[in-house]
């Protein structure tokens, strides 16, 4: 093994003694007290913590005891020699530095040595200074790696814990928030719903005929777009059309909305025949309403194209207008909003048949009447008539509850909340009526 190239003796002192330097400590163990003597005046001059050891049983205890950097020790010494003593060291402490004095000529012995003791160096004796700081100096640059690649294998490991800690953390934050998002967005979109609601009843208000019209329509038509497999999404699209197809009645003379269409002079029909244009005008504005424009203007049209606004035909007529015409149609025969005469639900359905690919889409129509088809049910739990007074948090409504004035206030199965509870008792003493409450029995809740 070749040794170190070396460098001035006054250089590599003043490296080692530069301000602000670790002070290295070197284990020296030899049997003769003047190379000791002379090896710990050498380094302590350049800067060295230097400790001694007269054999390798002492230095192996002072190992024990002491942290060391460097062990130098001689090769020949009785009981245990260089080669021994530095492949204990190896053994306990790898990372101390090991380096040989020999004086043998024999290389074999010394090439033994340092392949079991993993021996950084060997230097041959009598030494030369500037090689033998110079060997310390790359063996301390070595160790110095060592130690520099531990604290940052140690501070990876760390940081990676400390990051898996924060990735979880965030995770849990970020399921924790969506979850707290959702559940807002839902109760946006029942408030949202709800405002529809209430515009919806406006309309309401202005005659007998359209009570609970537009509630009607909606949920029939809700009814078959699901029967008819549309996305749920759609299907709550047709929803909200529905409470508001009507809604360009509202500016519209009560004398109109007071009578069935059959009735109608042709200047009230020119009139009525406005309305379907004039809700999509009303809601163009509202951005959360531009997919439900289309059904609301095309709710009145035909299939052979004989409708109105845009005298659409077949296929052009979007599909959740075709439907609201159906749930429209079937309701209006059913209130007499086409005709005095009113007729039951088998009556509309039959005249409704008769105009399967005229009036209406014969798909929509088919999976209407199939939906429809009257089917033995179970009687319904019998109501129970309650004053506000004695209402309680989760009774359910029997029936729909409408004001003394026929507004539709709560429909039938809303389940009632403490604060809906003393509203509707303020109502009442506002009103100056009683409420007609009709619950389902607890039993059938």
């Amino acid at each position: 093994m070749n040794a170190p190239e070396s460098l001035p003796l006054r250089e590599l002192t003043a490296e080692l003694q530069a301000p602000g330097r670790m002070p290295w400590t070197v284990l020296c163990v030899d049997d003769e007290v003047n190379i000791l003597s002379a090896l710990k005046r050498t380094l302590r001059n350049a800067g060295y913590c230097v400790v001694t050891a007269g054999s390798g049983a002492q230095a192996l205890a002072m190992l024990a005891e002491m942290p060391v950097d460097v062990v130098l020790s001689d090769m020949r010494m009785p009981v245990m020699d260089g080669a021994q003593l530095l492949e204990r060291v190896h053994a306990r402490w790898p990372q101390v530095v090991r380096i040989l004095l020999t004086g043998q000529a024999n290389q074999d012995a010394t090439v033994a040595a340092i392949n079991r003791g993993r021996i950084w160096r060997y230097l041959s004796k009598p030494w030369d200074e500037a090689e033998l700081l110079a060997t310390l100096r790359e063996g301390i640059e070595r160790l110095t790696l060592e130690r520099e690649k531990q604290r940052l294998e140690t501070l990876t490991q760390q940081q990676n814990t400390q990051l898996q800690t924060l990735n979880a953390e965030l995770e849990s934050r970020v399921t924790a928030r969506s979850a707290e998002l959702s559940e807002a967005n839902r109760k946006l979109q029942r408030n949202h719903l709800k405002t529809i609601k209430v515009f919806s009843n406006l309309l309401e208000l202005r005659g007998d005929r359209l009570a609970g019209h537009g509630r009607r329509v909606a949920e029939t038509a809700r009814d078959l777009a699901r029967a008819m497999g549309l996305p749920e999404p759609e299907c709550l699209q047709i929803f909200v059309a529905g409470l508001l197809h009507d809604i360009g009645l509202i500016g519209t003379l009560d004398k109109l909305l007071s009578k069935p269409t059959a009735r109608f002079t042709a200047e009230e029909m020119t009139l009525y025949r406005g309305h379907a244009a004039t809700g999509e005008h009303s809601l163009l504005a509202l951005d959360d309403m531009q997919p439900m424009l289309p059904m609301i203007r095309g709710h009145h049209e035909r299939w052979d194209g004989q409708g109105f606004p845009d005298r659409l035909a077949g296929s052009a007529i979007p599909l959740g207008a075709c439907i609201l015409t159906v749930a429209d149609t079937f309701d209006d025969l059913q209130h007499g909003q086409i005709a005095d005469s009113t007729l039951s639900a088998a009556e509309a359905r039959t005249m409704m048949r008769l105009s399967r690919g005229t009036q209406f889409s014969p798909e929509v129509l088919d999976v209407f009447l199939q939906m429809t088809e009257p089917q033995a049910a179970p009687a319904p739990p019998p109501a129970l008539p309650v004053p506000s007074a004695a209402l309680e948090a989760g009774m359910v409504l029997a029936a729909d509850l409408v004001s003394s004035r026929g507004v539709l206030m709560l429909t039938k199965g809303h389940r009632l909340t403490g604060s809906l509870i003393r509203r509707m008792r303020e109502f009442e003493a506002r009103d100056g009526g009683v409420l007609n409450i009709l619950v389902v029995p607890p039993q059938h809740v």
